[in-house]
């Protein structure tokens, strides 16, 4: 049974510029054409196409669903690569929990240290206009400078971007 591109993305929840896409860089074969150039789906790249998605559901990234794929058409070798491929992702998936884990305790410190004041003198706005925090590594950010006083307004910077938007 052949179907189009608007039944292959009915069928897998997948939207049509995005099928498209895992055509272009190789995730999805291409399918066959009919005589009018429309795109003819069958059963195969419907499996494959949900394979995809919950793959990527899953945070896997390209790369690894490609790996994923290839292993995945030789079904009687040993799956010791896939493991590896599956281990590496959970470890990726616990150092940004790691990460997230920390981003939520500064904002629940910087929350919790808020005087419930005025804008002028919000930790919040203080400390995302704080140039000094680094939030790309997995690892515990500087927090607010002890010499400069708890409700002290935020920097110029930031006030002057306020009056220029608002």
């Amino acid at each position: 049974m052949e179907f189009s591109i608007g039944e292959l993305a009915r069928r897998t929840k997948v939207k049509v510029p995005t099928i498209r896409y895992y055509e272009q860089i190789g995730l999805l074969p291409l399918p066959p054409r009919t005589e009018g150039r429309q795109r003819r789906y069958d059963a195969g790249h419907a499996s494959r196409l949900k394979f995809v998605r919950h793959a990527r559901e899953l945070g896997f990234e390209v790369d690894a669903i490609r790996e994923l794929l290839a292993l995945s058409a030789e079904p009687n070798q040993p799956c010791v690569e896939i493991d590896e491929i599956a281990r590496r992702h959970i470890a990726e998936i616990d150092q940004r929990i790691a990460h997230l884990t920390t981003l939520r305790a500064e904002l629940q410190h910087t929350l919790d240290e808020c005087g419930r004041g005025k804008v002028c003198d919000c930790r919040v706005i203080e400390t995302l206009a704080d140039s000094g925090h680094n939030h790309d590594a997995a690892q515990p950010t500087s927090r607010r400078n002890p010499e400069r006083p708890r409700h002290a307004a935020p920097p110029k910077s930031v006030m002057l971007s306020k009056r220029r938007s608002g």
